[in-house]
C-alpha cells in the first residue's frame, strides 16, 4: 500500500547536490526518493506518481525538459507540481520553465531553507 504521505522525487545527476536536496527536505512531512537521469525519473515518475518533482534540467539520458514535457503528457502524472532546479540562471531558461508549464524554478546554488519553504508550497502547506 502507497504511503499517505505526499510523495517527492528529486531528479539530481549530481549525489552531493541530490543529497544536499534531501537533507533541505527531510524535515517535510513526506517520502523522498531520488532518480540520477532522466530516463531513471521518467521511470519513477511513473511508478511513484509524486506529488512533487525536484528537477535538474541538465540529466543524462533524458534531459529534465523531456522529463517535464513526458510527465504534463500523462493524464496520470501530469497533476504533480514541479520546482525546476538548475544551475542554468539566463533569465531565459526560467520563461522556458514557465513555458514547459514548471510550477517553480530556482538556481543553484540555492538557500536550502527557500528550497524547503518552495517545496511546501507546493504540497499545498503554505
Amino acid at each position: 500500500m502507497l504511503s499517505e504521505r505526499p510523495q517527492i522525487l528529486i531528479v539530481e545527476d549530481s549525489s552531493s547536490v541530490r543529497r544536499l536536496i534531501e537533507v533541505s527536505l527531510r524535515s517535510l512531512d513526506a517520502d523522498l526518493h531520488e532518480a540520477a537521469d532522466g530516463f531513471e525519473a521518467v521511470e519513477r515518475i511513473s511508478e511513484l506518481k509524486p506529488d512533487v518533482v525536484v528537477l535538474d534540467i541538465g540529466l543524462p539520458g533524458l534531459d529534465g525538459w523531456e522529463v517535464l514535457s513526458r510527465l504534463r503528457a500523462d493524464a496520470a502524472t501530469d497533476a504533480a507540481r514541479v520546482l525546476v532546479l538548475t544551475a542554468h540562471a539566463e533569465p531565459e531558461v526560467a520563461a522556458q520553465a514557465a513555458a514547459a508549464t514548471a510550477d517553480h524554478f530556482m538556481t543553484k546554488p540555492f538557500n536550502p531553507t527557500v528550497l524547503r519553504e518552495a517545496v511546501e508550497r507546493l504540497l499545498g502547506h503554505e
